[in-house]
């Protein structure tokens, strides 16, 4: 399990979704392996592959909430393949699933550019964040 300032990063994901006039509700993420991430996929999304994260919007209204799932396998292939550091690429995930609460996509052409300015923008919002 990576080591994760909660309250620093509580504190970011609310602001993250207050920029998109969005309140955070409750927001539940586990972390687990390739192997749990597949399954989930197989079984509630029926895709046969892996992926970094799953989200499971409970979204009412302006008040976000989601259970959001983090392959920390896939979070540390990446990181390797992007050449970046591991605990980055898991805030920039973690910041993914709050994004698609507030209403982003990255399926369609021209939205994945979009999502990732978010993630860009996101991750110096946390950057800029007094570390209490």
């Amino acid at each position: 399990m990576p080591v994760i300032d909660t309250e620093r990063v509580c504190r970011w994901l609310c602001a993250v979704a207050e920029s998109y006039d969005r309140i955070a509700g409750n927001l539940c993420y586990r972390f687990c392996s390739d192997e749990v991430i597949l399954e989930c996929n197989r079984q509630f999304l029926n895709h046969d592959y892996f992926t970094d994260i799953i989200t499971f919007d409970y979204t009412r209204g302006r008040k976000i909430g989601g259970d959001m799932l983090i392959s920390l396998d896939t979070v540390a292939s990446n990181a390797a393949g992007l050449g970046v550091d591991p605990h980055r690429e898991l805030l920039r995930v973690i910041v993914h699933g709050v994004l698609h609460l507030c209403g982003l996509h990255d399926k369609e052409p021209g939205e994945r550019e979009k999502m990732e300015e978010a993630e860009n923008g996101a991750l110096r919002l946390y950057d800029a964040m007094e570390i209490v």
